[in-house]
This record gives C-alpha cells, sequence and structure tokens, in this order.
C-alpha cells in the first residue's frame, strides 16, 4: 500500500506511553497477543469461553459490538465518570503513527467528498493511539477488546501493537489489512453520522440477546462495507493499492470471522452468538464497498446475508 506520501491527519491524540489509565490509575502490565499482564494460553482459552457464553467475544480483532452490547445507562453506553487522560495532539512522528495519521487523514478526505455530493456535512472524527489502557467517553480502552469506536466521544481507539498481533497471532500481515482495521471504526463513525448507531442500541434493549447479537452482526457487516467504500474511492483519487494489497485486507477480513474465531477457542460454533458475522460474510461485504464504492450497496439491513 502507498502511503508514505499523503497528508496525516491532525485528528491524532498519542496517549502511548502516559502511563495506560493516567491520572493515578495504573495500566495493565506486559502484553501477550489478544491479553493482559501475564495472562497465557490457558487463560485466553477461558476468557473466550466466558465471552462466548455472554455473546461478546474479545477475540475478535474489530471492536464495536463490544461497545454497541455495552451496560450503562439508556444510551447503551458506560459513561466514564473522570476525565480522560489527554495525550500530545496531531499526527505522531513515529511510523506505525504516521502510518495510522495518514490512513486516517484519508478516510476524512473521502467521506467529506462522499457527505458532500449527498449535500450533508461530514464531521470528522477523532483517533487516540494509546498502549494497554486508556479511558474513553465509554468507559476503558483495553488492547485485549482489539480497535473500536466510541459514538460519546466520537472517537477511534488504537493500540498499535494490534497490528503486530494481526501479523503474528491472525497471520493477517500487511499495511493495506491494517488500514482496512481503521477504515472499519471509520466506517461505525459513519454509521454514527446518519444515526444508525443510535437505532440500533434502542432496537437491541428491547429484544432478545441473539436478536440483538443478529443486529450487532448487520452493523459490523455495513462497516465490513463501508471500509471497502473508503479503499475503492483512495485508490481512485492516489492510486494507493500495490499488487496484493486486495489480497491482504480479505485475508484479515476472513481471519477475522466469528465462526472461525469461535472454531479457534472451542472447537466449535455457535451462530446465535456471532456479533461480528462469518469470514464469508465480512470477505462479501468488504468486497461489495470495494467493487462499487457506494454507500447506497452497504445497507446490510436489507439483505439476508
Amino acid at each position: 500500500m502507498r502511503w508514505e506520501d499523503f497528508r496525516r491527519s491532525e485528528n491524532v491524540e498519542d496517549r502511548r506511553g502516559s502511563g495506560g489509565f493516567g491520572g493515578g490509575f495504573g495500566g495493565p502490565g506486559g502484553r501477550i497477543p489478544g491479553g493482559r499482564g501475564s495472562l497465557g494460553i490457558g487463560g485466553l482459552i477461558i476468557i473466550g469461553l466466558i465471552a462466548w457464553a455472554t455473546g461478546i467475544n474479545p477475540a475478535v480483532l474489530i471492536g464495536g459490538a463490544d461497545i454497541l452490547m455495552g451496560g450503562g445507562d439508556d444510551s447503551g453506553y458506560t459513561q466514564q465518570q473522570s476525565p480522560a487522560p489527554s495525550g500530545k495532539q496531531g499526527a505522531p512522528s513515529d511510523q506505525i503513527g504516521q502510518f495510522a495519521a495518514t490512513v486516517l487523514a484519508q478516510t476524512e478526505d473521502v467521506w467529506t467528498a462522499v457527505f458532500k455530493a449527498q449535500g450533508e456535512t461530514y464531521q470528522d472524527p477523532g483517533m487516540v493511539l494509546f498502549s494497554g489502557a486508556t479511558r474513553s467517553a465509554c468507559g476503558t480502552a483495553q488492547s485485549a477488546m482489539g480497535p473500536f469506536y466510541c459514538p460519546l466521544d466520537q472517537k477511534v481507539y488504537l493500540d498499535t501493537s494490534f497490528f503486530q498481533e494481526m501479523k503474528q497471532r491472525f497471520r493477517a500481515p500487511g499495511d493495506f489489512a491494517a488500514a482496512y482495521v481503521i477504515a472499519h471504526e471509520v466506517g461505525h463513525h459513519v454509521e454514527n453520522q446518519i444515526g444508525l448507531l443510535e437505532k440500533v442500541q434502542a432496537r437491541q434493549r428491547q429484544v432478545s440477546r441473539s436478536e440483538a447479537n443478529a443486529l450487532s452482526v448487520r452493523v459490523e457487516l455495513m462497516a465490513d462495507c463501508l471500509a471497502g467504500v473508503w479503499a475503492h474511492h483512495a485508490d481512485q483519487q492516489w492510486q494507493i493499492l500495490e499488487e496484493g494489497d486486495i489480497e491482504e485486507a480479505l485475508n484479515a477480513a476472513s481471519a477475522i470471522g466469528d465462526d472461525k474465531l469461535q472454531k479457534q477457542a472451542q472447537g466449535y460454533v455457535v451462530p446465535d452468538s456471532f456479533t461480528h458475522g462469518s469470514s464469508a460474510q465480512r470477505v462479501k461485504w468488504f468486497r461489495t464497498g470495494l467493487d462499487t464504492g457506494s454507500m447506497g450497496k452497504c445497507n446490510t439491513f436489507q439483505s439476508s446475508n
């Protein structure tokens, strides 16, 4: 993926190395893929099984459903009472920070143009880079949750070491695979901008756990499609794609399907507990957005799968 020569977004807050939670709270200890502290593989399996029983899978790489399904006040979110720590504002100077800021900038430009073409105004989200754990308006952001979007403060939260986990643990390496992750979370911001998230949250509070999970799947698949829409327009405008990039993103989408993750964690699949969609669904919807470049094609709520 070509990204080095393009502008960086200034809507980035870098909290990495700021002491975890900040403000007197200690962050987690040394990390392993998908876990915290000295948690081992056995602990990961136990956590995976507990999460499966509650319908939330912390092994899922691309966040969103955890926040959508979270407890808290009537908004469906856990409000953070104490103020979040502040980090350095603007594009970071390190390579991974520069990469994240560049992808964010491209999503800003693409969605601004798409919304303008529809006679609407796009509001840029923020991005918080952190290490270990930090605070968000939706509650605690932890590395084990994976990247996620918080609608209450309209920010994407990302522990940049996650990209190394993609490569090592999930065998989904590559710059474009990492860009897909960021674009997916920005896709949730787009959903928030058009009022979809609020409607889904209200409906989730009225239905059963399995029905609420099914709604989360549709939200996640739509974000996959919107990530594809971003990639379509970004490549048209800046020719960012290189040989093998599309395969990287499709591989990442397949690696994080609920069916594949459940099979790895517990040996069998329970579709009613899916919160993000199967590997085939995630690949299908990302590909739909990439091929068409149309938001109108991303309405997963009018599709059977």
